[in-house]
């Protein structure tokens, strides 16, 4: 069910995305658009769990404002992304050796983004807010549902996949290519804490007493071809 919600915001945002032409005064504003592609490294920062990044990978698309007199131009676009992450747990109440358990996270990002003329079109410094709506953690094997999370008694691995599900992100990285061939590197930060939704659960969380905080972080290396 959640794919298809993924599928019809695509959907819907391509069908708005158009390349046009007009003028301003003197000078020509291009409006064009962009498709992306390519690898992230996914994480959440927190003191609740022991987590390990994984790679996964984004896709998308970009429309761009090239005005050719300033010293920025700027961009909105709408970005898939399939991200893995590991929390370390055990198999067992009196298992002592640790395993990884492995999470998806699927997510659909919308961002405006201020592009700074570094070195005219041919290098940026891009920056700007994002918002996003991701998934629930999604257990990769289902035998490791019942795997207790490290640090804690009884906390099972199941029961901490409702997290929150929409976010704010902040976003900086550099664009650099000649043409319509860019290669992008993005790094995105959370500002809202995406384990905030556990913390309504009433989740038998001994011998911890904190609660349930932690910010995504996602590194993106991408290809991008505009039009």
């Amino acid at each position: 069910m959640q794919k298809k919600q993924f599928i019809i915001l695509v959907a819907l945002c391509i069908g708005f995305v158009t390349t046009t032409i007009a003028q301003h005064k003197r000078y020509a504003i291009k409006n064009g658009i962009g498709i992306i592609g390519g690898l992230t490294q996914y994480d959440i920062a927190t003191d609740n769990f022991n987590t390990k990044s994984g790679t996964g990978f984004i896709g998308g698309m970009i429309a761009t404002v090239d005005i050719p007199h300033k010293w920025y131009t700027v961009s909105y676009g709408l970005q898939f992304s399939q991200n893995n992450l590991e929390i370390s747990g055990r198999p067992s109440v009196l298992a002592t050796t640790q395993e990884q358990i492995e999470y998806k996270l699927m997510a659909v990002q919308v961002a405006f983004m201020l592009h700074v003329k570094l070195l005219s079109d041919n290098v940026t410094l891009d920056l700007g807010p994002q918002l996003q709506y991701n998934s629930e953690l999604e257990l990769e094997k289902d035998n490791q549902s019942n795997y207790i999370i490290q640090g804690y008694d009884s906390l099972l691995a199941e029961d901490i996949s409702e997290i929150s599900q929409f976010n704010a992100n902040g976003v900086i990285g550099a664009s650099a290519g000649i043409g319509n061939f860019k290669l992008r590197a993005s790094y995105s930060y959370g500002f809202t804490n995406i384990l905030n939704k556990l913390n309504d659960q009433n989740l038998t969380t001994t011998p911890a007493s904190e609660k349930f905080e932690g910010h995504q972080n996602m590194l993106s290396f991408a290809i991008m071809i505009t039009f």
